[in-house]
């Protein structure tokens, strides 16, 4: 099982990338998916993946002399670790000054900013929607 606190380099984000699109998968699918953005070889891409089969990133079988690849880690879970570790470093461990610095930049459309206070209205919602007991 990977640690909680996921720390990914790119050149893992982009192989779980693909592996997330096409488990399981071999390496030179994985190869062959990054060539053109990366320009990576084959022996690159199986040594990263090697190592993170022993990070705890991907994990293999082998049908007889083929290794198959999928992932260990969902990509809630490396966005989740993605995301606490940037507001660690960059606002002290709270998200309300991210939200601010967000919803106060000019990066987000209009649409991004509706969708924004939807999922923050659903979310109120849901809070203090009474809770169901569990029955005796």
């Amino acid at each position: 099982m990977p640690k909680k606190d996921l720390e990914l380099f790119d050149s893992e984000w982009a192989i779980l990338r693909v592996v997330w699109k096409l488990e399981p998968c071999t390496a030179p699918a994985v190869q062959e998916a990054l060539q053109d953005k990366r320009g990576w070889a084959y022996t690159t891409v199986k040594t990263m993946m090697g190592r993170m089969v022993k990070k705890g990133l991907l994990k293999t079988t082998k049908i007889r002399n083929l290794y198959l690849y999928s992932s260990v880690v969902t990509q809630s879970q490396a966005r989740r670790g993605e995301i606490l570790r940037t507001v660690t470093r960059a606002f002290d461990g709270t998200l309300t000054p991210m939200m601010q610095f967000l919803i106060e930049s000019d990066e987000l459309s209009e649409q991004e900013y509706s969708q924004l206070e939807s999922l923050i209205k659903n979310r109120k919602r849901k809070k203090s929607a009474p809770q169901k007991k569990p029955q005796k």
